[in-house]
């Protein structure tokens, strides 16, 4: 079988448990005889069955059954039941790949028929047989010929065969041939009484057996993939599941999902009339309906706003540019796969048609990055202007391909919140630290306040510059990384080729990660342009210069906290933040002199004084999301107050106009979330 991720990092061990060492020849099952939880073993940091054998000396960490590296097997070998599952129903379905991934596992199969809701309910039962019946996962090294012999009639499985070896691992398509690393490994599934009923090519390891897989698994979805990701392969059916420890995980796992499902920005998008992608624009083009403006106004003005008080300087450049910049910067070395491709322009021909002037190429920007450095080279630089910050909501174009363009989450056209510090080499930590700091800053403004961090480095196989100066480049950033207290999480190979980077990673409402804001450290740039400043003692030297995304783009900060909030924005973001809702038509000139006067303060009204009833009108509303509702009636007029209707259904009777006013304006004011009526208390 072929995994498309590797092995996890060594995780720690759960409490109560210890690594222990082998003091004669022996296996895991000898190890831990009476621990069921226990369901593998990991050896200087290698997962292994519990099985293969240990010699003396051999250092041994248990692997339970909930830690990371026992779902990570759990999920490997409930793969390969699913897959004897279907071949058990439909003999002639031809192994694809199967790998574990996050929070579950796939398996791809050639069949003459795409699968059908009921083709997995039958192969659900089979796997329940299967799981039940207690058979071994059996691990058994073979040489190339005896692979091609058992495999004979999967023609996957003899593609991988001979794909195997050093220079297919861990090849730039992301795809390692997982088929036993420096042996050549098959598992079979045996049953008790000892009879091989069936086997894959898989690098392992696995659960003993198949009853530790237990009840909690189900099968997700089908859906159509491509053989090894590409598309000048043939199309196969691939079947979705996920696996955990318990039936009571399981459970939570797909609450979470249904709640991630009704938070989906796609969806709260359209209900709320925030934003489209129209099949006239085209794929990944992004269209921002007025409500949806309004909120994405919000974010940048207040981003504007903080930016300034942190002595950054607003810089604006074109959509477009001659293709000699990418070259010098690089990126159409590295990057041109993510660009569009080029516009011929600028050629000239005389009245005969003849060429009197070539034309030139021109690309969309991907990047804003060479734009500003040319911005920094347009005058005489001296280390009194720096650190020198330029900020610039840029709009960028990347061609992702059609496959992977997902909502606001992932298109072709951004605009990043992008900016550019050139500093000195001997103020490098310091600003890198200010960085960091204003970003964590104002992502809490923003209503998000879960971080980890994560340290991308160098990709042996795609970087520039020298060697030591990536090293300087990652020990700095991970000693600001280090300084900020938040846990550090490694990333290796995932730098930029020019430079490596931090990640900051935000856990929204319900637990999921999203990766934001990155500070990116970059002493290749500056040496590419020829940057240079005028030192204190008059010599030139070269700046350091720091790349900055705080939302990373526009979009995918919108899809996030539009996510977060699950479309309850706080009452600062909210495009409407007050509607007034008289009790009867007499009252409705009352409410508008009140709205009237919230209006002149700055804040976003709207007064409902259509034919429906009161309460269709406060249901209508309350879908919406508004967060405050004001109704008036009688008492409320002869008393000069108004009544509030918070987004849960909460209420305040017979609050003076002015308090309102003054519990409206200062939760914009202080940027809250409001919900109830405590919220406001």
């Amino acid at each position: 079988m072929t995994d498309t991720v590797s092995s996890p990092a060594p995780s720690e061990l759960p409490a109560g448990s210890a690594a222990v060492t082998v003091t004669e020849t022996s296996t895991g099952f000898q190890l831990f005889p009476d621990d069921r939880s226990v369901v593998a073993m990991r050896v200087d940091g290698q997962l292994l069955d519990l099985a293969r054998e240990l010699q003396p000396g051999t250092v041994v960490e248990p692997v339970t059954l909930e830690s990371p590296d026992g779902l990570y097997i759990l999920r490997h070998s409930t793969a390969h039941v699913l897959a004897q599952a279907v071949q058990s129903i439909n003999p002639e379905a031809k192994l694809g790949i199967g790998p574990p991934v996050t929070d579950g596992f796939y398996f791809d199969f050639d069949v003459e028929q795409p699968f059908t809701p009921e083709d997995l309910t039958a192969f659900g039962k089979a796997m329940e047989r299967i799981q039940r019946s207690g058979q071994r996962f059996v691990r058994r090294v073979v040489t190339e010929e005896e692979a091609r012999g058992l495999f004979a009639a999967e023609p996957y499985k003899l593609e991988l065969i001979g794909l195997k070896g050093p220079a297919v691992e861990g090849s730039a398509d992301g795809e390692s041939v997982e088929v036993g690393g420096a042996e050549l490994t098959v598992y079979e599934n045996v049953d008790r009484e000892g009879n091989v009923v069936w086997r894959d090519l898989c690098r392992g390891p696995h659960l003993p057996n198949t009853r530790p897989i237990g009840n909690g698994w189900a099968l997700n979805r089908s859906a159509a993939a491509y053989w090894r990701g590409s598309e000048k392969n043939k199309q196969l059916q691939r079947i979705y599941g996920t696996a955990w420890a318990s039936k009571d995980d399981l459970r939570a796992h797909q609450a979470r999902i249904e709640e991630a499902q009704k938070r989906d920005h796609r969806r709260i998008g359209a209900e709320l009339d925030l934003f489209s992608f129209p099949d006239e624009i085209g794929s990944g083009l992004a269209v921002f309906h007025p409500k949806g403006g309004i909120i994405r106004r919000e974010m940048e003005n207040y981003s504007r706003k903080r930016h300034e008080e942190e002595g950054y300087d607003f810089v604006y450049s074109p959509h477009i540019t001659k293709s000699t910049l990418f070259e010098v910067s690089g990126h159409l070395d590295w990057y041109a796969d993510g660009m569009f491709p080029p516009m011929q322009l600028d050629e000239l021909r005389d009245a005969d048609g003849q060429v009197t002037r070539q034309g030139v190429d021109y690309y969309l920007k991907p990047m804003n990055c060479p734009f500003h450095i040319l911005i920094y080279r347009s005058g005489a630089r001296s280390y009194r202007d720096l650190p020198l910050r330029m900020f610039e909501f840029g709009t960028v174009y990347r061609y992702e391909k059609s496959g992977v363009v997902h909502g606001l989450t992932r298109v072709r056209g951004m605009t990043q919140d992008d900016a550019h510090i050139f500093t000195t080499q001997d103020r490098m930590k310091e600003e890198l630290t200010r960085t960091l700091n204003f970003v964590l800053g104002l992502l809490k403004d923003y209503g998000l306040t879960d971080f980890y961090l994560e340290l991308s480095t160098k990709d042996p196989e795609k970087y520039v510059g020298d060697d030591d100066v990536w090293e300087t480049a990652t020990n700095t950033l991970a000693e600001v990384a280090a300084e900020s207290g938040l846990e550090l999480v490694a990333d290796p190979g995932g730098a930029a080729f020019y430079g490596p980077k931090i990640s900051v990673q935000a856990r929204d409402a319900i637990g999921r990660t999203w990766q934001m804001s990155t500070v990116q450290l970059d002493f290749n740039l500056p040496e590419r342009f020829g940057l240079d400043y005028t030192s204190s003692d008059g010599s030139r030297q070269r700046p350091v210069m720091i790349h900055r995304a705080l939302f990373g783009s526009i979009e995918r900060f919108f899809a996030v906290l539009t996510e977060h909030y699950a479309g309850a924005f706080p009452v600062w973001l909210a495009p409407v933040q007050v509607v007034g809702i008289p009790i009867v038509d007499d009252y409705a000139p009352y409410l508008a002199e009140v709205l009237d006067g919230l209006r002149a303060s700055g804040v976003r009204v709207e007064l409902d004084d259509s034919a429906e009833r009161m309460q269709k009108k406060i249901r209508t509303h309350t879908k919406l999301k508004v967060p405050f509702l004001l109704i008036a009636g009688e008492e409320d007029r002869a008393a000069g107050a108004v009544s509030f209707r918070f987004r849960d259904g909460t209420q305040r009777n017979g609050v003076p106009v002015a308090e309102a006013a003054e519990i409206i304006r200062s939760s914009i004011a202080d940027r809250r979330q409001v919900l109830t009526a405590e919220d406001v208390a």
